[in-house]
């Protein structure tokens, strides 16, 4: 059994991403399961929860495009 990550939608304001397991048969990939799905926004926040929760290399893929400053604020709490 093997994972495949999708970037599906990166903007500089936010990013979808899906996981989906797959298994190989007779060199034919069969999904197991559902996809999990997230999706990230480019704030204080959002940028925290990628930086702790995204691996590489799709984590230096989401800030290449999101730059270096947020572009949404975060809710007031």
């Amino acid at each position: 059994m093997f994972e495949k990550t999708y970037l599906d939608t990166l903007t500089q304001d936010n990013v979808s991403m899906r996981k989906q397991k797959f298994t190989n048969i007779d060199n034919i990939e069969y999904p197991i399961g559902q996809p999990w799905r997230r999706a990230y926004v480019n704030s204080v926040n959002g940028r925290a929860q990628v930086q702790d929760e995204v691996v590489e290399p799709y984590k230096t893929a989401i800030m290449a495009v999101w730059g270096d400053t947020p572009t949404i604020e975060d809710a007031a709490q």
